[in-house]
C-alpha cells in the first residue's frame, strides 16, 4: 500500500520543472542532493544560488515522523502550538520503550504493561492531531519508514538521528530535534544551513564475507565521526548500483555516525525492486517517468572533482570487512586485524554477545545473510560460544522471516528473538549475564557503540560489524576469529571452516504480514481528548522557558568543563532513563552524568561554587537554579554528538543553565540549544579551553549587542581574582537571535500564531 500518495504525485509533478530552474541559478549540472534541496524550497521555484556551508535556508519537507522516545517531548510541544492538526504527513513509532530480557512476546507485554501511560498518550495524541501511530511491537521506525513511507526524490525530517536511513530510497532525510519538527507540524519552514557535499564513488561489487555494512564502516575511518558535520554525503558509481536497497539504507543510516546531515543513493533498479516488493507499484510507476531527475547529473558523476567540496572513492571488489570499535564508531580494523590490536590494547577477546538488529541491519536480506552462516554452524555441529540476541526490523520482517524458516535456523542456534523494536541499540537491554562494570566485550550490527550504550557498563567493549559478521564471531566466541581463513573445532573434534554467506534480496515469495501494528488517525480529532495525569512522574505539560531579559550575563558559574566525547548520550542517557522522556524534571536528574568532568577525570561529580563541595552535577545544578544564578557548561570538539534527542538541550535549560561553550557542536545538538533559548557558542581560540578553572565566573559582556556574524566578548574572572578575556564566535542568525531573545523558538511560533 503506498501512503500519501497524492503529496508524492504533487512532488514529482513540479520536480521537473524546480530542477530545471535550479541548473539556471546554480549555473552547472546538478547532484541529487542538490535537485532535491532546491525543490522542496519553501518559498517554491528556485531564484537563487545558495552558498554551501554558509547560507540559512528554508525547506518545506514533505513528512515527519517520530519515535516513541522523541515524539512525548515533540507532541508536548506541538500541543503548545494552537493547531488542530499536523500540516504534513507525520507517523509516530513506538520502538524505543520496549526492553529485551526473555524474548519477544514476555518483553512486548512487559512494554505495554510498564509504558502503557506513555503508549496511550501517544496513541490519543496522533488520534486527535491527524497523526499515524505504528503500535509496539510493529517494528523498528527506520526500517517502517523504508518499507512504507520513504521515496525516491522526497525529503523527510525525523526526531530521531538514525532518520537518515531513507537516504537508501534516495530521499533527503534528516534527523532533527523535536522543535524541528514543531515547526514543520505546524506548517512553518524547516531551517537549515545549506550543506557542503561529499562524493563517495563506489567501484566494484561486495565480495565474499564483505557487505554493504562495511562501505560505512571504512568510510567512518575515513572522515571520522565529525567528518561529515554540515555535509551530505552522496554515494554514486556503478559500485552503487550493485548495492541494495536496504543495503543502501544500512550505509545512509550510519551516516549520523560521521556527522552528516544526510546520505543519499540515486535512484536504480534496486529501489524500484524494493518499491514492488513493498507494495508500492503506484510510486515506482510515477518515479520512473522523472528518473532522470532522481539521481545526479551524469556530468557531475562523471566529473565528481567539480562539483563536490570532498570526494572519497573505494573499490567494492577489495573492501574487506571491518569491525569497527571499541567506544566510538569509526575506530576501523579490518576483521584479519583486530586480534593483535586488541591484545595490544588489551580488549578482552572472548566474545561474550552476537547481537543482530536494529535500525541499521534489521532487513530481510540482513537476516537471511546472517541465517546463512547460522545454518552452517547447525549443520556443521557448532556450538556457539557467545549468546546470540536477534532484533527483527519491522513485523512484516519478522511474519516473512518466520514464515521462511529463517527465525527457526536462529532458534535452532539457541538465539533470543527479541522484539521487533530498538532493544540493546539504545540501551534498552536487561543483560542477566553481566554485573556491575565487568571488562568484557560485545559484537553487534546496530550503529554506535559509545560506551555504557548498549548495557550501562563502561567497560563494555562494543564492535560494529555485519550480521554476517557479528554471526561468525558469535558462533567462534572470540574477537581474533576470521572466518575467511580460521577453522573451528565442532563438537565431534572435527576441524571445520564456514563458508561465505548468501542472501537474499527479497523474499522470493513477497512480504508478507497479518498485522502491521499500523492504527489511522480519525478525520476529526476535535472530540479526542488527550490525557495526562496530573501526578504523572512519567509524563508532564510543559510550562514555556523565560525570555532573555535583554542583559548582559553576568556572574555566571562553571557548572562542568567537559573533558573529551560528550555525546548526548552523555548529556542525557538512554536506557532506564527513556521511562522519563515525556517528564522534564524527571529527566533532568541524569543531566550530564555521564560528562567526564575536566579537572578530576570522573563522571557526575563537580564542584559548587556555592558549598565548595563535590556532588552529582543535575543536584549541584539546582542548587544554582534555586538561588537564581546562571551557569555555563564548558566542552571540548563536536560536543553534542550521536542522536538527535533535544532532552540534552532541554534538561540544562530548564536546570538553569544559560550557555554552552565549546570547541566545536555536531549539527543536531547545536540547532537544539538554539531552538530551546540557550546560547550555543564556540572558542575564537581552541586553546582558551585551557583557560578554563574549576572555579571560574564568567561575565558575558557585550551580549546586549548579539548579532549575527559578531563574535561575543567573555570576561573570565578567576578565584584568585585575575581575569581572562577571550572572545566567542556564534552560528546564530536573525530568527535565531529571536528563539534566544524570546527564550524558544516555541514560544515565537505560538507569539505568532497570536
Amino acid at each position: 500500500m503506498a501512503f500519501d500518495i497524492d503529496m508524492i504525485k504533487k512532488v514529482y509533478s513540479q520536480m521537473e520543472e524546480r530542477v530545471n530552474l535550479a541548473r539556471e541559478v546554480v549555473g552547472a549540472p546538478l547532484t541529487l542532493a542538490e535537485k532535491i534541496l532546491y525543490s522542496h524550497l519553501w518559498d517554491g521555484n528556485p531564484t537563487k544560488k545558495f552558498v554551501r556551508g554558509k547560507d540559512y535556508v528554508d525547506f518545506a519537507p514533505d513528512r515527519i515522523a517520530c519515535q516513541d522516545a522523541t515524539a512525548q517531548m515533540a507532541l508536548l510541544q506541538f500541543m503548545q502550538a494552537g493547531k488542530d492538526k499536523v500540516a504534513v504527513p507525520t507517523t509516530v513509532h513506538c520502538d524505543h520503550l520496549i526492553q529485551a530480557k526473555h524474548g519477544a512476546v514476555a518483553d512486548l507485554q512487559r512494554a505495554n504493561e510498564t509504558s502503557n501511560e506513555v503508549f496511550d498518550f501517544l496513541e490519543s495524541v496522533s488520534n486527535k492531531y491527524g497523526i499515524g501511530f505504528w503500535k509496539p511491537g510493529a517494528g523498528i521506525i527506520h526500517q517502517v519508514v523504508l518499507e512504507n513511507y520513504a521515496f525516491p526524490g522526497g525529503m523527510m525530517i525525523g526526531t530521531d538521528s538514525h532518520t537518515v536511513n531513507a537516504g537508501g530510497l534516495g530521499m533527503v532525510a534528516v534527523g532533527v530535534g523535536g522543535a524541528d519538527a514543531v515547526d514543520v507540524m505546524a506548517g512553518m519552514a524547516w531551517e537549515l544551513k545549506f550543506p557542503k557535499l561529499i562524493g563517495v564513488k563506489l567501484t566494484g561489487a561486495p565480495q565474499g564475507w564483505t557487505a554493504a555494512k562495511d562501505v560505512i564502516l571504512k568510510v567512518a575511518e575515513i572522515l571520522t565521526v565529525k567528518g561529515g558535520t554540515g555535509c551530505i554525503v552522496e554515494y554514486f558509481g556503478e559500485g552503487a548500483k550493485n548495492l541494495s536497497c536496504t543495503g543502501k539504507g544500512t550505509i545512509c543510516n550510519m551516516g549520523a555516525e560521521i556527522g552528516a546531515t544526510t546520505s543519499t543513493f540515486g535512484y536504480d533498479e534496486s529501489m524500484e525492486r524494493f518499491l514492488r516488493a513493498t507494495d508500492r507499484n503506484e510510486i515506482a510507476d510515477e518515479a520512473n517517468k522523472i528518473k532522470e531527475h532522481l539521481t545526479g547529473d551524469a556530468e557531475v558523476y562523471a566529473n565528481p572533482e567539480k562539483y563536490f567540496d570532498q570526494i572519497i572513492e573505494i573499490d567494492l571488489s577489495t573492501l574487506r570487512p571491518h569491525l569497527n570499535g571499541p567506544f566510538t564508531p569509526d575506530l576501523a580494523t579490518p576483521v584479519g586485524e583486530l586480534g593483535e590490536k586488541a591484545k595490544a590494547n588489551d580488549w578482552p577477546l572472548k566474545g561474550d554477545w552476537g547481537l543482530i538488529g536494529s535500525c541499521t541491519n534489521s532487513s530481510y536480506e540482513d537476516l537471511t545473510r546472517a541465517a546463512s552462516i547460522a545454518q552452517q554452524a547447525v549443520d556443521k555441529k557448532l556450538k556457539p560460544k557467545s549468546d546470540f540476541g536477534i532484533n527483527p526490523g519491522s513485523e512484516q520482517i519478522r511474519y516473512t522471516a518466520e514464515r521462511d524458516g529463517l527465525l527457526k535456523v536462529f532458534e535452532d542456534l539457541g538465539a533470543t528473538i527479541f522484539t521487533n523494536a530498538c532493544g540493546p541499540c539504545i540501551g534498552q537491554w536487561d543483560r542477566s549475564d553481566r554485573k556491575g562494570d565487568e571488562k568484557n566485550t560485545i559484537v553487534h550490527s546496530f550503529n554506535r557503540n559509545f560506551s555504557k550504550r548498549a548495557d550501562g557498563n563502561p567497560n563494555t567493549h562494543a564492535f560494529v560489524g555485519s550480521p554476517e559478521m557479528v554471526a561468525a564471531i558469535a558462533i567462534a566466541g572470540r574477537l581474533d576469529f576470521d572466518p575467511m581463513n580460521d577453522t573451528l573445532i565442532n563438537e565431534d573434534g572435527e576441524e571445520v571452516k564456514l563458508e561465505m554467506p548468501h542472501g537474499i534480496e527479497l523474499p522470493p515469495q513477497g512480504f508478507e504480514v497479518e498485522d502491521n501494528g499500523y492504527l489511522a488517525p480519525v478525520e476529526d480529532g476535535s472530540s479526542v481528548e488527550v490525557k495526562v495525569a496530573s501526578d504523572s512522574n512519567r509524563l508532564q505539560l510543559l510550562e514555556p522557558f523565560e525570555p532573555w531579559d535583554g542583559k548582559n550575563i553576568m556572574g555566571a558559574k562553571l557548572l562542568i568543563k567537559a573533558y573529551g566525547k560528550c555525546t548526548t548520550d552523555h548529556i542525557s542517557m538512554a536506557g532506564p532513563w527513556l521511562k522519563y522522556r515525556g517528564h522534564l524534571d524527571n529527566i533532568s536528574d541524569n543531566c550530564l552524568i555521564g560528562a567526564v568532568n575536566a579537572f578530576n577525570k570522573q563522571t557526575n561529580f563537580v564542584k559548587s561554587q556555592l558549598t565548595g563541595e563535590y556532588d552529582a552535577v543535575p543536584k549541584t545544578q539546582r542548587q544554582y537554579k534555586a538561588e537564581g544564578i546562571p551557569t555555563v557548561v564548558v566542552g571540548d570538539h563536536n560536543y553534542g554528538e550521536g542522536s538527535s534527542r533535544e532532552h540534552a538541550a532541554m534538561e540544562p535549560r530548564h536546570l538553569g543553565v544559560r550557555v554552552v561553550l565549546v570547541k566545536s557542536f555536531a549539527r543536531i545538538h547545536e540547532t537544539n540549544l538554539k531552538k530551546q533559548g540557550m546560547l550555543g557558542i564556540t572558542f575564537a581560540n581552541e586553546a582558551d579551553y585551557d583557560l578554563i578553572q574549576e572555579d571560574d565566573t564568567f561575565n558575558f559582556v557585550d551580549l546586549e549587542n548579539f548579532a549575527p556574524d559578531k563574535q561575543l566578548t567573555i570576561e573570565i574572572v578567576h578565584a584568585d581574582g585575575s581575569k581572562d578575556v577571550i572572545k566567542a564566535n556564534h552560528t546564530y542568525n536573525n530568527t535565531q537571535i529571536g528563539w534566544f531573545k524570546e527564550g524558544s523558538a516555541l514560544n515565537m511560533i505560538k507569539k505568532m500564531n497570536k
